[in-house]
């Protein structure tokens, strides 16, 4: 199977002159930016931990309690 020579005359763009690649940086903003995001998703990292061993403290705290009292018919 051959490619279509449609395809083979396609030209392929070229880039434009007035393009400077020294604008395309991210920038001090750039670096805020991705900074404040890693550093809300550590603290919410943090805090999610904190609460899961919480409630995990608060089962096995119910679960002891149950187990010390006897049976109520």
């Amino acid at each position: 199977m051959t490619p279509s020579p449609l395809l083979a005359t396609t030209p392929t763009p070229s880039p434009s002159p007035s393009f400077n690649p020294d604008v395309v940086t991210p920038g001090p903003a750039g670096f805020i930016a991705i900074f404040l995001v890693t550093l809300v998703t550590v603290l919410l990292i943090i805090d999610m931990v904190r609460r899961i061993r919480r409630v995990r403290y608060r089962g096995e705290a119910q679960e002891r309690l149950a187990a010390k009292q006897p049976p109520q018919d």
